[in-house]
């Protein structure tokens, strides 16, 4: 067989794990070709293909990012990029095609099954918010960073007796701030799925320093303030309508400052979230992902993608992620709150 493989939207740490099993795996246990396409989508719709043997993939395990390069092109929102996605494949004599991607990039990996290309699909993102998985690879990765981060600013919070506002990824869904926040031992935790009152924090915070004069406070990009409340930040997106790095961390942390008197400063960890080495935990997951998906593609169980559910991998129908988010569940909300 001749399998397809790339990967898709933003870079994250176990990418080249998971494109280093489906090679070693399908050269060496299935007898496959394996054919790697540079830049995502784009790559596919451009015919930029490079064949990938198990040479060219030693040593990349503890790589982060990609050695195929990403993109977040999606070919059924480009002129002719379904069509020439199609005749890529037919070019290439693709029998199957391993897309490895979030959601959006799963989901334009669904529209080209629907077109006739089979396909299976491997979930990555430091997000966590791919439905039908319990993790995405990249995950443990950012939160790892994450926690690293939070552990650090407490010396200087506590040194300077100051608010240190600390804010991380997660645009629609608070996994990493709410993993990282508890694990770091933040005293407050804003996430997208849990909207927040500023004067509820500002109490908060103003109790807290009755006993101790420093607090941290993880905030996720996507946090927003609740209807109603005394205070909302400055509204503004970016060019693809997502809010904008660093914005609601500043407004959050001038707001502090201005309710409690304290003296308060603001950490945006950014891409640091998205580089470096990958954990064992993401190495591992990623190997597990590129091991089943070049299983299932051999076996023709295409239209899928894979999904840790408890200690195993199974494959499920990418109708089950497509136009759906995993929240973080409230429970785990109120235990960030409740500590």
């Amino acid at each position: 067989m001749r399998i397809g493989l790339l990967t898709g939207g933003g870079d994250c740490p176990g990418l080249n794990a998971a494109i280093r099993a489906v090679v070693k795996r399908g050269v060496a246990e299935h007898g496959c070709s394996v054919v790697g396409f540079r830049n995502g989508w784009q790559g596919v719709i451009d015919g930029n293909a490079v064949p990938l043997t198990r040479d060219d993939v030693s040593g990349i395990l503890v790589n982060g990012g990609t050695m195929l390069g990403t993109d977040r092109c999606h070919p059924h929102n480009v002129p002719g990029g379904m069509e020439a996605v199609l005749e890529t494949a037919q070019n290439e004599r693709l029998d199957a095609l391993i897309c490895i991607g979030g959601d959006g990039t799963l989901h334009a990996a669904s529209k080209v099954h629907d077109a006739g290309v089979p396909v299976v699909g491997i979930p990555k993102t430091i997000d966590n918010d791919v439905v039908g998985t319990d993790a995405s690879i990249g995950f443990d990765t950012a939160v790892s960073i994450a926690t690293e981060a939070i552990d650090r600013l407490h010396s200087t919070a506590e040194s300077h007796n100051r608010v240190m506002v600390v804010e991380l990824m997660g645009r629609h869904a608070g996994w990493i701030a709410v993993a990282a926040g508890i694990a770091g031992g933040a005293d407050i935790i804003l996430a997208p799925e849990s909207p927040f009152d500023i004067d509820v924090i500002a109490k908060k915070i103003k109790h807290r320093h009755r006993y101790k004069d420093f607090s941290i406070v993880a905030v996720a990009e996507g946090a927003i303030p609740a209807e109603g409340s005394s205070w909302g930040p400055v509204e503004s997106l970016d060019s693809r309508g997502n809010p904008i790095a660093g914005q609601i961390g500043h407004e959050v942390t001038r707001a502090i400052e201005e309710k409690t008197g304290f003296a308060s400063r603001l950490t945006v960890l950014g891409y640091v979230q998205r580089g470096g080495t990958p954990t064992a935990a993401d190495r591992l997951l990623a190997t597990r992902f590129g091991v089943a998906a070049i299983d299932a593609a051999v076996a023709g169980n295409t239209g899928t993608f894979t999904g840790l559910r408890g200690e195993h991998v199974d494959m499920q129908p990418f109708s089950v992620m497509a136009g759906k988010t995993k929240f973080v569940p409230e429970d785990l909300l109120q235990t960030a709150w409740g500590l």
